[in-house]
């Protein structure tokens, strides 16, 4: 399996997974920090209900972050928080391509 090389994953930021919504708000997960690149690029993306919508963010951290719901709180390293659109998992199979974590946020 080829991943993305380690010395790409510059950035960090820190993700509190969504737990869901109770009578007091939403709930989070304890803030866990993860090494990515980030594309802070705005494009149109497909949310998980299939609507389109604007991503400002995109992340891309090793294959093993598959775990990141949608909603899930994302503190960048600028310190701006935003939330995930979508975490797709990106397999290269055998055309040698980095398989990696795609984080669309907010």
């Amino acid at each position: 399996m080829v991943r993305i090389p380690r010395r790409f994953l510059i950035h960090t930021i820190t993700v509190e997974a969504y737990l869901g919504r109770t009578s007091k708000g939403d709930r989070y997960a304890a803030g866990r920090e993860v090494a990515c690149l980030v594309d802070e690029q705005t494009r149109l993306v497909r949310g998980p209900d299939g609507d389109e919508v604007t991503s400002t963010s995109t992340a891309y951290a090793g294959p093993e972050e598959q775990a990141i719901p949608p909603a899930s709180r994302v503190t960048l390293p600028s310190g701006r928080i935003t939330k995930v659109i979508l975490a797709k998992r990106r397999d290269g199979g055998r055309l040698g391509t980095p398989n990696h974590t795609e984080i669309q946020l907010e």
